[in-house]
């Protein structure tokens, strides 16, 4: 069987058994504590099934798997399976059903269902893993190349051996690498040598050519050689030569597109996962700090005369400018002098506001932000629009942090940049966050936030 095809068969028996495994578990678990198995534990199992193959395509955990590591695939399970538990916990509300479940046995089943989606995939792993190890379905590839880039694609494909690929041979223009190897991996002559052998297609099932961009000259002669032929060539562009290493591959139309500048963040099932995220946890989290919210405006108004909040302009996601809720720390004429970046703790405060503004207790109305749909729990933080417009002729690919929503807390943050630190540094978080984002990370920098405490020298 062809590899692409083995591949959407595997696809499709992930989406099977990850409706039938969370459905299985939930009956044993039920018949283990002698609960009644009604309709409304099988409505719930089929919804928790089908709930999770969505947010498995959103997460990607259906994409790319052969080459994606046991930990990383676990990680992105347990992303999708908390998205399908804060789904089910929506829509139990809604419903206002939850007394027809025991409790004991839905907490059971948030537990031991990962495991079992684990454990299953370990199972396939392992069989599939035997089954290469005996020469099972597996392509013999040469590589053109014995580069940085070319090593970099034999030690992937050997360290990966669910994609199927074994590297036989490696061709570089060096002579003198010949008759060496590379990456434990044969440099077996030169390209010349390869474009004159006959019957590539008995020794070889593809060849990649893993050569740097600037020898275009020389891939082009390559590939009108390889044309004479059957073998399937591919060809993988030199990411290191233009710092692509963050760009991502797609298409329009069928015509192949590097995204340079671009965020997981901007494809729509990404986006309703985030919105998703966003909704869930700030109604919770403002349920649960409600009493908090009420003695800190207390406290404020208390303090200092004035109002509660203190809104203030700040940019945000494509840009746009947007009112920032915070509790007020200062007087209200504290900035009659002008607007200034930077020097937080010359600027005057009553006692209780240098408190909530030293803890960060002055930014919890920025939750309301977030339900509102103007900023993230976790993002780059805004600026002031007075300072973007001087900082984005300073800092190169400053604007960039305006490609996703401004957040409470971020990357940056749970590092230690904020407040009067490198903007530099903070700008380079930012955009590792912009480029690498999934909900794992997110959950992460919120799980940081807590330990780390919401106190730091910087915050003032």
């Amino acid at each position: 069987m062809r590899i692409r095809n083995l591949d959407s068969s595997f696809v499709w028996l992930h989406r099977v058994l990850d409706i039938a495994v969370p459905f299985a578990l939930l009956y044993l678990i039920a018949m283990t504590y002698g609960i009644f198995w009604h309709d409304r534990y099988i409505v719930m199992g089929l919804i928790g099934g089908l709930s999770l193959i969505f947010f498995n395509q959103a997460t990607g955990v259906y994409t790319g798997w052969r080459g994606r590591s046991l930990f990383a695939g676990f990680k992105l399970i347990l992303q999708a399976w908390g998205l399908t538990w804060m789904f089910l916990i929506v829509f139990a509300f809604m419903l206002k059903d939850g007394a027809s479940f025991s409790r004991v046995t839905v907490t059971a089943w948030a537990l031991i269902t990962p495991i079992g989606l684990l454990a299953y995939r370990i199972v396939i792993r392992a069989i599939l893993g035997r089954l290469r190890a005996q020469g099972w379905s597996t392509r013999r590839v040469a590589i053109v190349g014995a580069g940085q880039l070319g090593q970099r694609i034999a030690k992937t494909l050997n360290e990966s051996k669910m994609l199927g690929y074994n590297p036989v041979a490696f061709y570089d223009d060096r002579s003198g690498l010949t008759g060496t190897k590379v990456e434990g991996i044969p440099v077996v002559g030169t390209i010349d040598h390869l474009l004159a052998c006959r019957l590539l297609e008995e020794q070889y099932d593809e060849i990649h050519i893993a050569l740097p961009m600037r020898a275009e000259a020389r891939i082009k002669t390559i590939l009108n050689a390889l044309a004479d032929s059957s073998i399937t060539v591919k060809f993988i562009p030199d990411f290191f030569s233009f710092d692509l290493l963050h760009s991502r591959l797609s298409d329009i139309g069928g015509i192949p597109i590097i995204s340079v500048y671009d965020s997981p963040l901007n494809s729509p099932g990404n986006a309703l996962v985030k919105r998703l995220e966003d909704i869930i946890l700030s109604t919770i989290i403002l349920v649960l700090i409600s009493p908090l919210l009420i003695f800190l405006a207390l406290g404020v108004k208390l303090s200092s005369p004035g109002p509660v909040f203190y809104k203030q302009v700040r940019v945000g996601w494509n840009g746009k400018n947007f009112n920032m809720l915070k509790f007020r720390s200062m007087p209200v004429d504290a900035e009659k002098e002008g607007v200034q970046w930077g020097g937080s703790k010359s600027k005057t405060t009553s006692k209780f506001g240098a408190f909530i503004r030293k803890t960060s207790l002055d930014e919890l109305p920025q939750f309301f932000n977030v339900l509102k749909g103007d900023m993230s729990i976790v993002g780059p933080r805004p600026e002031r629009d007075v300072f973007v417009v001087e900082f984005r002729k300073k800092i190169p690919r400053y604007m960039q942090k305006h490609m996703v929503k401004a957040g409470i807390t971020g990357w940056a943050q749970i590092h230690g940049w904020r407040g009067d630190t490198s903007l530099k540094r903070r700008i380079k978080f930012d955009l590792h966050y912009i480029d690498n984002w999934s909900l794992w990370l997110d959950l992460r920098i919120i799980a940081l936030t807590f330990i780390k405490g919401f106190i730091n020298k910087n915050a003032y």
